[in-house]
């Protein structure tokens, strides 16, 4: 049994076979080049939009503060002696939540059909969703720096040295950008921008406090301590208080750098198949 298209069908099928056939494969410089025309975008729009830096200016400030003179006292003694194991803790808190915000503005964009322009262009898949995560690398950056300010004004001394809190802020900026991509894949599949912050939500915060981020290990009963042994934040925060409270590079760093490599491995290629059925 045939099937007769009509004329409006049928020179809806040509176009998509004319917009099929001019694209072509996109080389690896074509997608970087791309990639980094998307993250200009993304950066021309934080200056229009300033208030996407609230919550890296605000939430370090109010959490290291918060949690040091709430806590300090109850589990270290004193608030001195609780900045070395909290100031780690809050930087790893922070940046992971910061890449949160990554999945929710996707959505907003396919919602708003931004994503249906980037569709009819000859360009990489991965260039529209890598491209923006690449300029919240500078989000990151300025929420990182203002946690170890903020420690730094409440008479934190990292051990390690500028150094050592250097690599500390990188290996969490590293961190925060492969977690991204699990947080661009939800917001490819979720139905709205309020889901994917839910979803979001009920991912990071059980992560970032079931580990060792503001409390010792030693302290926690043996089943949760098992678990916060094996948790990925955990072995971020360890690291981090390696390099920024000691500047050693331990086997924690290359435990941290191998979750990374998973997540991407995992999620990077799960988001563009997503994003290319949206399309």
């Amino acid at each position: 049994m045939s099937t007769t298209l009509t004329a409006p069908a049928r020179e809806t099928v040509r176009a998509a076979d004319r917009v099929a056939a001019a694209r072509r494969h996109v080389s690896l410089g074509e997608t970087l080049a791309q990639t980094m025309t998307m993250a200009w975008r993304a950066v021309k729009k934080m200056r229009r939009n300033p208030e996407q830096f609230f919550d890296v200016t605000l939430q370090p400030i109010l959490f290291t503060a918060m949690f040091a003179y709430i806590f300090g006292g109850a589990i270290a003694g004193n608030v001195s002696n609780y900045l070395p194991l909290m100031i780690p803790g809050i930087l790893a808190q922070t940046v992971l939540t910061t890449c949160m915000a990554t999945g929710t503005q996707l959505r907003e964009d396919m919602e708003k059909g931004v994503f249906d322009r980037f569709k009819s262009l000859p360009i990489a898949r991965i260039a529209p969703l890598a491209g923006p995560m690449v300029a919240d690398l500078l989000r990151y950056t300025i929420a990182s720096g203002l946690t170890f300010g903020m420690g730094i004004l409440m008479g934190y001394r990292p051990g390690g040295g500028v150094t050592g809190t250097l690599a500390a802020i990188a290996l969490s900026i590293v961190t925060g950008w492969s977690l991204a991509w699990v947080f661009t894949w939800v917001g490819t599949i979720a139905r709205s921008a309020q889901a994917v912050q839910g979803i979001s939500m009920m991912i990071l915060f059980p992560l970032t406090f079931l580990s060792n981020a503001f409390v010792p290990v030693d302290t926690l009963p043996g089943w949760l301590a098992a678990f916060v042994k094996v948790n990925p934040v955990s072995h971020l925060v360890t690291a981090a208080r390696d390099l920024a409270n000691g500047g050693v590079v331990t086997g924690e760093v290359a435990w941290t750098l191998l979750a990374c490599l998973i997540c991407i491995a995992i999620f990077a290629p799960l988001s563009v198949r997503s994003y290319k059925r949206h399309m």
